[in-house]
């Protein structure tokens, strides 16, 4: 038998264990030390009340014969798309309930969404980068090329006619810069990829940190859009879901390639590797969409907002350039003195204590560059903001 040998073209994922092994052994040598993490993504605060109530009544729906349910629509129950269904319709834009697909998580579904397209395209990734979109390509031995996102550029890339892709990602506001594409910017990406006859894969996670009305929220929102592009979005950042799973991907009924129309593709292919997601799991994402629900939750993304103020407002007292910190959770700052990434992430550990992510974990363009999250403690991150203006104060 014969296994799939592009496994062997992956590079070792080791941002995270790095880091982690680098914290611990410094603990062990400073037991004192009072280290604070700004380098995790992930959401600290619990589930809003109104989900857990949700979830718990379902919970006991499920306890009783008459309303217990069993296997339910790969594609998701109608009550949770038409929420999201509406929910984008509150911003203007317009979707059949049947474009949206039910997931387990983005992360997932941008994996997933590869069995639609042969192995012969050309993806093209920006640099630095979520590593999902990169490994998933790696492992099924397509072609991959970069477009550099950079200082210069804002890191926020535009397409080069020049260039011939099939396969296009773009994440905004973007994991791990923190940069947000204007109207302007996807519209020159949609009509690029139009021209191309690619397809964009759009990760829209973090769209609910967008406070700037001038800035889209969903792809969909720029004309030509369902023509070129499959939309991914998670409850994981909007609702704190990271640890319960929930999200959705849109594909519109309009979007074809190749003779083919990959809406029906995508229907075909839920049904038949995917057994959707808990209906427990689904009442809990669909009380995110109530009046109480919506409050709640906007309560919490003010926690994660003020945080990021914070660090924004510390970022600019020391004149470090950076992107994110505003529309975004992310900060993503130029490393001061002329640092690489690794040699300012053991600066700032071993002098104040701080932890963030390394750049070059995401891409060489990121070598100089280090991610701060706001997705900590409140205390703990006004604490850190003092400790990197006494450590960076020039």
């Amino acid at each position: 038998m014969k296994v799939n040998q592009n496994y062997q073209n992956l590079e070792d994922s080791y941002l995270f264990s790095t880091i982690a092994r680098k914290v611990a052994e410094y603990g062990e040598r400073n037991p004192s030390a009072k280290i604070i993490r700004l380098g995790i993504g992930d959401v600290t605060l619990p589930l809003a009340p109104v989900v857990i109530d949700a979830m718990q009544q379902a919970l006991c729906e499920m306890s009783v014969q008459e309303s217990f349910r069993g296997y339910g629509p790969e594609q998701g129950y109608s009550f949770l798309k038409d929420e999201i269904q509406e929910y984008y319709a509150r911003r203007g834009t317009e979707l059949d309930a049947d474009e949206i697909f039910i997931s387990d998580g983005a992360k997932s579904d941008l994996g997933n969404i590869l069995d639609l397209f042969d192995v012969d395209n050309t993806v093209l990734i920006p640099d630095p980068v979520y590593p999902v979109y990169v490994d998933t390509n790696v492992m099924a031995g397509r072609k991959i090329v970069f477009m550099d996102a950079n200082a210069e550029n804002g890191f926020l890339p535009l397409p080069d006619p020049a260039v011939q892709a099939d396969i296009i990602y773009l994440c905004s506001p973007n994991n791990p810069t923190g940069a947000a594409y204007d109207r302007a910017g996807l519209k020159a990406w949609v009509d690029y990829a139009n021209a191309q006859n690619a397809v964009i894969l759009y990760d829209a996670a973090y769209e609910c940190f967008i406070e700037d009305e001038s800035l889209p929220r969903s792809i969909y929102e720029i004309e030509g859009a369902k023509d070129c592009a499959i939309e991914f979005c998670s409850f994981s950042k909007m609702a704190g879901f990271t640890g319960t799973r929930c999200g959705y991907t849109v594909v519109p009924m309009a979007l074809e390639r190749g003779g083919m129309n990959l809406h029906k593709m995508w229907l075909r292919r839920q049904t038949t590797k995917f057994n959707g997601v808990p209906y427990v799991v689904q009442r809990g994402a669909a009380a995110v969409f109530t009046r109480e629900g919506q409050k709640q939750i906007h309560e919490t993304l003010a926690y994660y907002k003020e945080n990021a103020k914070v660090l924004a407002q510390t970022l600019d007292e020391l004149g470090i350039w950076y992107t994110g910190g505003k529309n975004s959770p992310y900060l993503w700052l130029e490393c001061p003195n002329g640092m690489d990434s690794w040699t300012f992430f053991d600066y700032l550990l071993e002098n104040a204590n701080v932890v963030g992510t390394p750049g070059a974990g995401f891409g060489k363009n990121g070598d100089r560059f280090f991610r701060l999250t706001a997705f900590g403690d409140k205390q703990k991150t006004l604490e850190a903001a003092e400790r990197l203006k006494k450590l960076l104060a020039k």
